[in-house]
């Protein structure tokens, strides 16, 4: 266990990825292994050979879900210059990011670096430093915990969001339940949040950001607790997004989600 990280650092350096980088991808993934309570050799393989492909895969174009077209769309979310400060402590500068209708974004990083609150900047709940964002007017965000409240079902959540959006109650609820599918969950209807797992109660979240279909999703590691065939059934649901011509910027520490996605933000490089 303890080898398996210095041999992958080792291998990326070889291979000639910066040292700081090195670390990085080498923390994210005994992040990854930890978090799934497994041996990194078992999970990926040796790790010459893992480090090897990760550096194919990065270096890459992109390796989106087939499409029969693909013309970019009008652009949905712009960060120029992007800054964040504490009082004293600068979380980031100088982010630049644009996704367009039918795109996906990826923001990564080590832990610590402001992803999520570069994500909330993004959804206009967190006021910048310094810099411009501009975003289209109907967005939808999914935190990374929370957003959800314990004492309703899913059905009053539905009810909840879609007053807000305009939606009378009837339709919010039949679009809830129907958008919950996609993702192999059928609501109970008298349980309550607090009741669920944490894989359902995202699944609650991503149905939530949706409802009102937006054209813009902001998603903060929207699969916390989701199964394999949970996490697969996301992908295929952001590739439908994408496809309809919406743009996905989804924050995420699973370096394999990078094939999925047209643009990647490294938040620990700057």
């Amino acid at each position: 266990m303890t080898d398996w990280p210095q041999a992958f650092e080792a291998e990326l350096l070889r291979l000639g990825v910066q040292p700081g980088r090195a670390r990085r991808l080498a923390d994210e993934t005994a992040q990854q292994a930890a978090e799934t309570a497994g041996v990194p050799a078992e999970i990926f393989g040796p790790a010459h050979l893992y480090a090897r492909h990760l550096v194919a895969e990065l270096s890459a174009p992109a390796a989106l879900s087939p499409r029969t077209r693909y013309e970019p769309g009008p652009v949905m979310l712009s960060l120029t210059g992007v800054s964040k400060r504490y009082r004293r402590q600068t979380v980031f500068t100088g982010v630049d990011l644009t996704v367009r209708g039918g795109e996906v974004a990826a923001i990564v990083g080590a832990n610590g670096c402001g992803k999520s609150t570069l994500l909330r900047i993004c959804a206009g709940l967190t006021r910048p430093s310094g810099g411009t964002v501009k975003r289209t007017r109907r967005v939808g965000f999914v935190p990374q915990d929370g957003g959800t409240a314990g004492w309703l079902t899913a059905e009053e959540h539905f009810t909840l969001f879609g007053a807000a959006a305009g939606m009378v109650p009837g339709r919010a609820r039949s679009t809830g339940v129907h958008l919950a599918t996609r993702l192999a969950w059928r609501p109970g209807r008298q349980q309550r949040a607090q009741q669920m797992s944490g894989g359902t109660r995202q699944k609650l979240n991503l149905v939530l950001g949706e409802l009102h279909a937006p054209d813009l999703l902001l998603l903060d590691e929207p699969y916390q607790g989701f199964d394999q065939g949970t996490y697969v059934d996301f992908w295929q649901q952001v590739f439908a997004w994408r496809d309809a011509g919406r743009a996905v910027v989804v924050v995420t520490h699973l370096l394999h989600d990078l094939q999925n996605v047209d643009h990647v933000l490294d938040l620990g490089e700057r």
